[in-house]
């Protein structure tokens, strides 16, 4: 068991989870701080509360989880040092407001009201090209992501990139369900829109280059 060894001063255990969350710990980290070296720092600080205090996991959560809410709290404390953490339970201006155009959708008139209008309507992304596009598309989320405001991006990564739950994050983050749904919901948003302005460029010259064809794999 993975506790237990870290208990006994496992090394080699130690190094493992080590080499396997710090580089999301500091990308989660950097939405609270305001440099690389300061969640850097974050995160080793961490490492070092975790080394001190693993006698005292209970085991009420998994071994990730308490290991994040510890970097959650040593670098939201660091943020305040540094003048740039935003409490999480304030709904700023970048809250307010619709999170997609509403000219996309259907008016009172239509016959379906605010369903998506038949021009507007997103569309498949899957092409017979998708797969050549996805290390392209995998780096405009990672672009979206690190554009996303501090708040919205720390909800995001928990959420879809490190696989937390609602009331996980809620619980790490110390917000309510309402702020939680409201904060991922704008990420969400904002990374799709991203993505579909880049499909929507990218889409007609690889049908192009399908057509007169050349591989896209190479």
């Amino acid at each position: 068991m993975l506790v237990a060894r870290l208990r006994a001063g496992d090394e080699e255990a130690f190094a493992l989870v080590l080499d396997a969350w710090s580089a999301r710990m500091v990308r989660l980290a950097m939405s609270f701080v305001s440099t690389r070296d300061s969640a850097e720092e974050v995160v080793q600080e961490t490492w070092l509360a975790v080394i001190r205090g693993i006698d005292r996991f209970e085991g009420r959560s998994a071994l990730k989880t308490w290991v994040y809410r510890i970097l959650v709290n040593t670098a939201k404390a660091r943020g305040v040092r540094e003048h740039r953490t935003v409490p999480f339970t304030s709904l700023l201006p970048e809250d307010e407001g619709p999170t997609v155009d509403p000219s996309r959708f259907q008016s009172s008139r239509d016959p379906d009201p605010g369903h998506w209008t038949s021009a507007e309507k997103p569309q498949p992304w899957q092409t017979p090209e998708g797969q050549a596009l996805r290390g392209e598309a995998r780096a405009v989320i990672t672009a979206a992501l690190a554009d996303l405001p501090a708040r919205l991006r720390t909800v995001i990564t928990l959420r879809d990139v490190e696989g937390y739950g609602s009331q996980e994050v809620c619980s790490l983050l110390e917000i309510s369900p309402g702020n939680q749904r409201v904060l991922l919901h704008r990420a969400r948003a904002a990374v799709r829109a991203r993505l579909e302005q880049y499909f929507t460029g990218a889409q007609p010259s690889a049908l192009r280059s399908a057509g007169s064809g050349r591989d896209l794999s190479s």
